[in-house]
């Protein structure tokens, strides 16, 4: 498959099975404060034998494709964890997975699994928004002494915030969907009226002051 397609079939599996949710006249409350006419729980689909393994081949191939000295997956928790778990087992590599911070007991743990300095590491993500969560888990592994090739992850918002956060970090991100292909499904599923098209465009131009 080309990368569109891989873009256009993922972002109809996250509506078809409501990963994805969009309501511009009933916005949700992100944690941030933010109003969204989008809320996004790749979780989901677990739930869903064929989508789950889609993701996974789908997350795999991108992987050999952008990353093939991949020696360890680390997966971010917690909705990251499930994902890496099935794209390491696919690849057959040995895989770890990292919380936001150290463990407050016992052994103070960070890195969950096995990670020796030097090995070259691809995290997984489900979901990108701008970033910040999930370049602390890199940061976590380079203090590690991890070298991080990159990261892959479902869906992406596509905020600019974001590629400039990733490029600050000199990270490498790959991501299977991003928002502009998911409007363009919604569009063709008829999931969406023209007016909701618009206004879920504008709210990725300025989320931060869309619905006040």
């Amino acid at each position: 498959m080309t990368t569109t397609t891989i873009s256009q079939t993922v972002a109809r599996q996250l509506l078809t099975v409501q990963a994805v949710r969009l309501q511009p006249d009933a916005p949700f409350r992100w944690s941030s404060g933010w109003l969204s006419p989008i809320y996004c729980d790749n979780r989901v689909t677990l739930a869903y034998p064929e989508v789950r393994t889609y993701l996974k081949q789908a997350l795999a191939e991108a992987i050999r494709q952008h990353f093939p000295t991949a020696e360890v997956i680390a997966g971010v928790a917690t909705a990251g964890i499930p994902q890496g778990a099935l794209v390491a087992d696919a690849l057959d590599l040995p895989y770890c997975y990292v919380r936001p911070e150290p463990k407050a007991h016992g052994m103070g743990k960070q890195i969950e699994g096995r990670l020796e300095a030097g090995q070259r590491v691809v995290v997984i993500e489900d979901l990108i928004s701008t970033g910040g969560s999930s370049l602390k888990v890199v940061d976590a592994l380079r203090a590690n002494g991890a070298d991080v090739l990159g990261m892959a992850a479902i869906f992406t918002y596509g905020f600019p915030v974001a590629d400039q956060n990733f490029q600050d970090r000199n990270v490498s991100l790959v991501c299977l969907s991003t928002y502009d292909a998911l409007l363009a499904e919604a569009q063709a599923m008829n999931y969406i009226t023209a007016d909701a098209m618009t206004s879920l465009a504008a709210w990725r131009q300025n989320p931060a002051e869309w619905g006040l």
